[in-house]
């Protein structure tokens, strides 16, 4: 029975007088205008956004390629979705005729530009005080969890965080990395069963890069005591900071994009990483703390405090005043940025290297020799022999030119402006764009480093193309460029050149192979991609030979 808004029942005559002129053509008219609106709203929002992104040929697709539902769809031709930066590298920017395209959404997302040219980087990335681009709240959401810090900075905030985080990464830090470097080497090699062996088959590289990684970190970004056989768990049952350290590292995509509510269910992994969250949390509080009073009975010089970089951190940080000082869940936030960031770059590009190297003899030779020329065949390798050691350095450059870990670069205009885009190449000048307020710009930093207006022949592994090029030359990109170029960079490629160093000299490296399977389809199937915070090389399986002694 049907009843009015009083409660009383309505009657077949007064309920056919409310509703039965509702006839299905009424409701079909009603439906075509919705759908009319819905259609002709789309078609204006098409063209504005075509305007907003200068008429640059590109993408006409239902989603945009970084918003749902696209990142959870797979990569077609009608949703390019998130992978495509990766998927379609070696055509993308061919395809129109151009290193910067854009994107049109129909249904979800802004208007927005992705660009593969440098030229256009140092415009959106610039950090000067008239620059028309911020980093979208969106994409720092994610690097949120434990603090603001400096990758999910921006502005003003972005230099404080820079300001105080910037002495901790001096020369007596680097020389510290080299020094841990050589000394979990040959820990490794203890532990690891190597010290007598001739031929080692390694089926994942990355259990051993990722552990060195994780290592010199906790050594010298933390002043940890850490060792290659240290347990997972203390005796009393508790995860070892260590273990912490490993686990929040593998699990940040559940820590920094599950609901909170997911991550309370009681499964192994979820609980798994609650619990090192918590003793990391704890931990770093408790440092903090010690820090502040190590630093305070040491005096204003400090003479005597640690080196490692979280040390550095906190004197740098009681040193300022007021406004620039930073809270100490800022101080955690940056500490935890530095451990994600860190330590999966690095090992991730070392795993690289070494799987480029094992399928290039030529260059794995020329390498070695240049080692031996450089450090002999006995004496332990000096930090002084590091700018001398280039040609490990440019392998290791080479490997992150085609795994670049910081692959997307997100900026979008807070106000309206105009980017000054490079022709394609052949064509001189640029072209003047007007950029409207709202407009995303994407810098596709897989694209950049396989641009062939900068590589000759980019899909060729040649370390080569580094040889001549300073240490710290913003020659090369992929550690970004411009005030925002990764504070890390020193850090890493100190770790990988005396890493690489000792690994070189003392052993060759091949590919293990399937059954009738070739180097070229080695390559295929390993030197491939897993997309996520960062971008990373896929297992690598690698054999390795010890040298005979000269």
């Amino acid at each position: 029975m049907s009843l009015n808004s009083d409660g009383i029942p309505l009657t077949g005559t007064s309920f056919d007088r409310m509703f039965g002129h509702i006839t299905f053509a009424n409701l079909l008219s009603v439906l075509l205008t919705i759908f009319a609106i819905f259609i002709g709203s789309t078609i204006l929002r098409y063209f504005q956004y075509l305007k907003a992104v200068g008429y640059i040929p590109g993408f006409r697709v239902p989603f945009h390629p970084l918003r749902l539902p696209a990142v959870i769809l797979p990569t077609t031709w009608w949703n390019p979705g998130f992978y495509f930066v990766w998927k379609w590298r070696h055509t993308l920017y061919q395809r129109f005729g151009h290193d910067t395209i854009s994107f049109i959404p129909f249904l979800v997302g802004p208007p927005t530009l992705y660009t593969a040219n440098l030229d256009v980087t140092r415009q959106v990335a610039s950090s000067s005080g008239g620059r028309s681009f911020i980093k979208p709240e969106i994409t720092s959401r994610s690097l949120l969890t434990w603090g603001m810090n400096l990758l999910a900075a921006d502005g003003d905030t972005w230099r404080k965080h820079r300001r105080i985080m910037g002495p901790a990464f001096n020369a007596k830090l680097f020389e510290m990395v080299w020094r841990e470097t050589l000394t979990t080497y040959r820990e490794m090699i203890v532990e690891e069963g190597w010290t007598n062996k001739r031929i080692i088959d390694v089926p994942v590289l990355q259990t051993l890069t990722f552990k060195l990684a994780l290592l010199i970190l906790g050594k010298c970004g933390f002043g940890f005591v850490f060792t290659w056989s240290d347990p997972a768990r203390t005796a009393s049952g508790r995860m070892s900071v260590q273990e912490a350290m490993r686990v929040i590292s593998d699990s940040f995509m559940i820590s920094a994009f599950a609901p909170k509510w997911m991550q309370s269910l009681p499964f192994k992994k979820f609980k798994e990483c609650a619990e090192a969250q918590t003793e990391l949390t704890t931990f770093m509080e408790d440092q903090v703390i010690e820090r502040k009073a190590e630093m305070s009975s040491l005096g204003s010089d400090g003479i005597n405090l640690r080196n490692d970089v979280f040390s550095l951190l906190v004197k740098a940080n009681e040193e300022e005043e007021g406004k620039l000082k930073l809270t100490d869940e800022e101080l955690i936030g940056n500490v935890y940025i530095m451990l994600l960031a860190g330590h999966e770059t690095t090992a991730s590009t070392l795993a690289a290297t070494i799987g480029f190297l094992s399928l290039f003899d030529d260059i794995q030779e020329d390498i070695h020799q240049h080692i031996i020329s450089v450090v002999g065949s006995d004496r332990d390798p000096l930090y002084e022999d590091y700018p001398k050691l280039n040609k490990v350095l440019a392998a290791f450059y080479e490997a992150l030119r085609f795994f670049p870990s910081g692959y997307l670069l997100i900026r979008e205009a807070f106000e309206d402006t105009v980017l000054e885009v490079p022709n394609p190449v052949g064509e001189e000048g640029s072209r003047s764009i007007p950029i409207y307020k709202g407009t995303t710009v994407v810098v596709d930093m897989i694209g950049i480093q396989r641009n062939p207006r900068y590589f000759d022949n980019p899909e060729e592994y040649r370390p080569s193309r580094w040889h001549d090029i300073p240490v710290d030359s913003e020659a090369f990109s992929a550690f970004s460029i411009g005030p925002r170029t990764c504070i890390g960079r020193k850090f890493a490629t100190t770790e990988a050149v005396c890493f690489l160093t000792m690994l070189l000299r003392q052993f060759k490296m091949e590919p293990i192979l399937r059954s009738n399977e070739t180097k070229e389809m080695w390559r295929e199937r390993v030197m491939d991609a897993k997309l996520g915070l960062s971008l990373r090389v896929q297992d690598v399986p690698v054999r390795f030979i010890r040298r005979d002694r000269v």
